[in-house]
């Protein structure tokens, strides 16, 4: 029992959230489908779809429709996991943390 440790709220560390362009990949090459015809299927340009699959590019929710339509991945469930990556990487971001750092200070005077 020494050796157990204790969390609490307070640090609990939350798990990284995955793009959805990551599961998109594994989905049409799970399928067999190159990314050139899969743009095509979806009406996108082909970087455009690299820039997705790479998580370079956010899912939006005109993508996400697209892709629900080709593949049957609820677009509700792209948009949901596209929002939660970005807020993650706003968490993440030095700048928004010490904007977010002032907000914070001067609403406490509230």
């Amino acid at each position: 029992m020494k050796d157990m440790k204790i969390y609490s709220l307070n640090n609990l560390v939350p798990s990284t959230p995955v793009h959805p362009g990551e599961i998109i990949k594994d989905e049409i090459e799970a399928r067999g489908i190159s990314q050139r015809k899969f743009a095509s299927i979806i009406d996108c340009s082909y970087t455009v779809l690299n820039e997705i699959l790479n998580c370079k590019r956010p899912v939006t929710t005109d993508y996400a429709l697209r892709i629900e339509a080709a593949l049957g991945i609820k677009a509700c469930m792209l948009v949901n996991m596209q929002g939660e990556y970005s807020l993650q990487a706003a968490r993440r971001d030095n700048r928004m943390e010490a904007i977010l750092s002032k907000i914070r200070s001067a609403a406490a005077v509230f």
